[in-house]
């Protein structure tokens, strides 16, 4: 098993790590040259919130974002579906879901939970923890239940550019990494692999299906940053990017009575801090970084076309 700080760490430092097994030319395989800085500027949790899609949507709207994942579970998954039914060219893909992490507010499986009873607590929902998926889940009900998501998804409407793992539960045990990476590749779908998996667990990495492309850096706000330092401790990473495909991994949504609600007794990835998150993204000295860097923002649809469609 390894940590959930593979995804969510408890300090503000970037996750990163230079993976061998990257193309050296994968930004030649996107048209831009080899030397590029390429990002993905991706929004986690649409679906969790009427909050979070529109503020995920407002930022798609003013560029400032170029991709964004969908929790398919949730109560608010059918607005956001239909928006991306409706732009079909925004970069949509879907954050597997198999926590239920809120105080208050949960969820369950898409599939029933006399199919997936492995993945249901004693509350009847998922349980709150990737480290709770890890002791409890069966394989085989992990793969029912991520099958089902993606296919309520193409059945709803959308064309998922990309699959990742909300919490990091799909990276907690190889078997639970290789069923992510084959339901991917079954869909003819790119999986997010994030830096870091070469560091933290060597035999997971070495699991990785040669389709897929690595990150080489994942970058993600952690706990403990004052809020007057939010806009400098993002703008420091801009500063810092490296030539190789980079995500810049945010959580968007107003701060207003909804998400305050769902996010009750837990200001880590709270209503405030989403909110200062979207701030930024908008904002003119994200903009600029981007420029003065020589940073080239991407999509997963990119991935996608250079993973599948041309192998």
């Amino acid at each position: 098993m390894i940590s959930k700080k593979v995804l969510i760490y408890s300090s503000a430092l970037a996750l990163t790590a230079t993976i061998s097994c990257q193309p050296p030319n994968i930004a030649e395989k996107l048209g831009y040259p080899a030397d590029t800085k390429l990002l993905i500027i991706h929004a986690d949790d649409l679906g969790v919130a009427h909050s979070e899609n529109a503020a995920s949507i407002e930022a798609f709207e003013k560029s400032g974002v170029s991709s964004a994942s969908i929790m398919v579970p949730c109560p608010w998954f059918p607005e956001i579906a239909k928006y991306g039914k409706e732009h079909p060219d925004k970069d949509l893909g879907l954050h597997l879901t198999l926590t239920a992490e809120w105080e208050n507010y949960k969820w369950d499986g898409v599939s029933m939970p006399s199919q997936i009873p492995s993945l249901i607590g004693a509350d009847g929902f998922f349980y709150p923890t990737s480290e709770e998926v890890a002791q409890n889940a069966k394989p085989e009900e992990v793969e029912k239940e991520i099958r089902a998501q993606v296919q309520m998804a193409i059945n709803a409407g959308l064309n998922p550019t990309h699959l990742d793992s909300h919490m990091g539960s799909l990276f907690q045990t190889p078997d639970l990494f290789k069923i992510y990476q084959k339901v991917g590749r079954e869909f003819g779908i790119p999986v997010m692999i994030p830096a870091g998996l070469l560091e933290a667990a060597p035999p997971l990495f070495e699991a990785i299906d040669e389709v897929f492309v690595p990150v080489n850096r994942l970058y993600m706000m952690g706990e403990g940053v004052a809020a007057d330092q939010w806009g400098s401790t993002y703008t420091g990473w801009m500063k810092e990017l490296q030539p190789g495909l980079n995500v810049l991994l945010v959580h968007l949504a107003y701060d207003d009575d909804e998400m305050q609600a769902v996010t009750v007794n837990h200001p880590d990835f709270g209503a405030a801090w989403r909110q200062r998150d979207l701030n930024y993204v908008l904002s003119d000295e994200f903009k600029e970084v981007l420029k003065s860097e020589g940073i080239q923002p991407v999509t997963w649809r990119q991935i996608q076309e250079i993973t599948f469609n041309q192998k």
